[in-house]
């Protein structure tokens, strides 16, 4: 997304003033939008520290050659730390009530999905496709929550429009209401500039702690049979802590042990 900035060049002398010349020239700013990426990742287990000061490691070398410097960054991932908890109003089944994140740890798994605004074009095929999933989910013991940063007003406005329509119809789990973006912004998916949310997703186990991320770009749509294999890989390892999920896992099929002779079993067997 780009748009044109005009800057006007004029170049006159007390003399000549009616021959000076005026030049315009259009410079295109390039939007751009940059994710910063965890340096580091903290598996399953909450982390035992906060965010931790920068710190600058430096290779030494003679005055003749360069220095290389690595900034660590000063802020903790979200993954393997407790989510930041929010109370918020929302809509479900067409009325107005308040969600608290916090009220959930103990008792479910959430799946926390951002959405970037109401009324649009790939929002309405994830929201619904999420819902007709709803029963899946709850057999997990997993709520869903959708948040964006439209009003109330707009999400209830929204679910009394027909599918047909691009509404969203009745839905099976709440949309949280974020107008003042607070939500969105302790989840590192705001974008400043355009006030909106990237297309992020958080899984939240039961004791409040993040343990999968994906952020999505707006024009990218998530995919809930992949949301749903990564839940199921999640509560398998909290359950089996020995053990480990290989790429592509489903429940039924062979894990694998985080031991460099244990895992020979696994390899062995594909």
């Amino acid at each position: 997304m780009a748009c044109a900035a005009p800057s006007t060049m004029l170049s006159s002398s007390a003399s000549a003033s009616a021959s000076a010349l005026s030049r315009k020239s259009s410079t295109p700013m390039a939007f751009s939008q940059t994710l910063a990426v965890p340096r580091a990742f903290n598996g399953l287990r909450r982390s035992s520290h906060r965010s931790r000061p920068s710190r600058a490691l430096s290779a030494r070398a003679p005055s003749s050659k360069r220095t290389f410097v690595v900034s660590a960054s000063s802020e903790a991932p979200l993954v393997g730390n407790t989510a930041p908890d929010f109370e918020a109003e929302a809509v479900f089944d067409q009325e107005f009530i308040k969600v608290k994140l916090s009220e959930y740890i103990g008792k479910k798994y959430v799946i926390l999905f951002f959405y970037p605004l109401d009324f649009t074009f790939v929002c309405p095929t994830e929201i619904t496709a999420f819902s007709d999933r709803h029963a899946e989910f709850e057999k997990l013991n997993t709520e869903i929550l959708g948040v964006s940063i439209d009003s109330v007003f707009s999400h209830l406005a929204w679910v009394q429009t027909d599918r047909k329509s691009g509404g969203l119809g009745d839905l099976n789990y709440p949309l949280i209401s974020d107008v003042t973006k607070s939500i969105s912004k302790s989840y590192g998916v705001l974008i400043p500039d355009q006030g909106i949310a990237l297309r992020g997703l958080f899984i939240i186990d039961k004791e409040g702690v993040i343990q999968h991320s994906t952020i999505n770009n707006l024009a990218i749509g998530r995919s809930v049979d992949e949301t749903m294999r990564t839940l199921q890989a999640l509560q398998y390892v909290q359950d089996n802590p020995d053990e480990v999920c290989p790429a592509g896992w489903k429940p039924g099929e062979k894990s694998m042990k985080p031991d460099p002779k244990l895992s020979k079993d696994y390899f062995a067997a594909i």
